[in-house]
């Protein structure tokens, strides 16, 4: 191929200057008459030997790229093949790379909380398209100016509805060293849990400024990370809470079953950090004794590959699911109805975890008292209401959270906090109609056209009944 320029045009893109340049590929700003957004072209480099895997990768990225869609990933706009002038043109995110924060860390607790969450959200959005991104790194993460985290480079992707060529082609280790999950080393590509562990690994290093298993080069060096775990956060920084500790080492731990079920629920914990429940995870000071890791090295030697499964699989099997509930005198009936619908849930979805939501109504503009006529504090008498309600349930403490949203609009409450939670289905109960409900709408009728996920609507009938009607949404 002919070498590339500042003037030289390709496909129609006018080439304005060089970006950057890796081993494996150049970024160049290009321009084009019709497209009015900034936009950059990739262009791999065949001057480092030639690297097979490079251009598998490359080749995969041309076809994951056209698929993704939302804020977390750049606009697809163009691509040429190998037998011209191989090339991706997206769009160009002017934002910073998390790569440009490292050498500020450890980094204070409330920027590594935004992160995470930032980063956790983007993740579950991109496992709900059925793509595991399998090379997560500072450097894979741009914020744009909105605050969305931005992931890129999706040469090591994998994507449940297309050939896997990297797979199919090569049988080494995918990914980068420090990052890598241990499925991935033993060659497992599918799980969207390698992702949630290379989470892990960038929390672990913006809050202590190390790395939890080093730099490894070898394939001997990264098979340490399936029986050696790392030394908790605390004990290289004594100020971090127990809970973040929580949270990275349940993103670390080395058996993906043990490790959180989905990135939507990495998110939820570090937005509510005071509802984490807190295990021996959090209380550790020190990495694992000899006899714990000569256990877990005897049965690293035989591990083998887990069962595959898709990504909407699991995904399926580990939702975020938002209960919102009336807790009001007269709601008696259709609480226990949505009750029941919550009960089922949990017993069909093993992993799910449940956010009960109520509402406590507040004006639009005055002022009002959050103390009743019997002094107690509304909000707090609305969450104890909630657990009241839950309490039937008999979910695990990890699994169920309670959330008290204060607000004029109800209905615009319920769907902002789906869309914010990274919310995958919600179940919110229908009193019965009336003329005048049915003439200037309902709460849960709005809640059905907005929300950005599923909803079920809870009803109930004279005998206490209830009947589910489900109303799929975009995903």
């Amino acid at each position: 191929m002919p070498a590339l320029t500042p003037g030289s045009v390709i496909d129609g893109f006018r080439l304005e200057g060089k970006l950057y340049q890796g081993g494996m590929a150049e970024l160049w700003r290009v321009t084009r008459a019709d497209i009015s957004f900034p936009i950059v072209m990739k262009v791999p480099r065949f001057d480092y030997g030639d690297d097979p895997a490079a251009i598998v990768g490359f080749e995969l990225e041309q076809m994951i790229l056209p698929t993704l869609a939302g804020s977390h990933v750049p606009r697809f706009v163009a691509a040429g093949d190998f037998a011209t002038h191989p090339h991706i043109v997206m769009e160009f995110i002017e934002g910073e790379s998390l790569r440009a924060r490292l050498d500020a860390a450890p980094l204070p607790l409330e920027e590594i909380t935004e992160v995470g969450a930032r980063v956790a959200a983007a993740l579950h959005d991109l496992h709900r398209q059925d793509v595991i991104h399998l090379d997560i790194k500072p450097s894979s993460i741009i914020f744009r100016a909105s605050g969305e985290a931005v992931l890129i480079d999706f040469g090591l992707a994998h994507h449940n509805r297309l050939p896997d060529l990297l797979a199919e082609e090569f049988r080494l280790p995918m990914g980068t060293g420090p990052y890598i999950s241990p499925e991935q080393i033993l060659g497992v590509r599918n799980d969207p849990r390698s992702d949630i562990f290379a989470l892990g690994v960038t929390l672990y290093y913006l809050a202590t400024g190390e790395r939890p298993f080093g730099n490894p080069s070898s394939v001997r060096g990264l098979r340490r990370r399936l029986y050696r775990d790392p030394a908790p956060p605390r004990a290289l920084r004594p100020g971090l809470p127990p809970w973040l500790q929580e949270v990275i080492l349940h993103c670390l731990e080395v058996a993906p079953a043990a490790r959180y079920s989905s990135a939507g629920q990495v998110a939820l914990d570090l937005q509510y950090p005071a509802q984490i429940v807190l295990t021996s995870r959090a209380a550790r000071t020190a990495s694992d004794g000899l006899l714990t890791v000569t256990k877990r090295w005897w049965r690293a030697l035989g591990a083998e590959p887990a069962a595959n499964h898709s990504v909407a699989d699991h995904l399926f099997s580990a939702p975020i699911v938002m209960v919102a509930v009336d807790v009001s005198p007269g709601t008696e009936l259709l609480a226990e109805a949505l009750r029941g619908a919550a009960q089922r849930t949990l017993e069909n979805a093993p992993e799910a975890r449940l956010a009960c939501v109520t509402i406590l109504k507040t004006a639009r503009v005055a002022q009002e008292s959050n103390i009743d006529e019997q002094g107690r504090n509304l909000h707090i008498q609305r969450l104890i209401e909630l657990k009241h309600w839950a309490r039937p349930l008999g979910a695990a403490a990890g699994r169920i959270t309670f959330h008290v949203l204060e607000a004029p609009d109800p209905a615009a409450a319920l769907i902002e906090y789906a869309r914010s939670n990274n919310v995958d289905q919600v179940l919110i109960g229908a009193r019965s109609s009336s003329a005048l409900r049915r003439y200037l709408g309902s709460v849960s009728s709005q809640v059905v056209a907005e929300a950005p996920c599923t909803v079920t609507v809870v009803r109930t009938s004279r005998g206490a009944t209830a009947d589910g009607t489900t109303t799929p949404l975009r995903a």
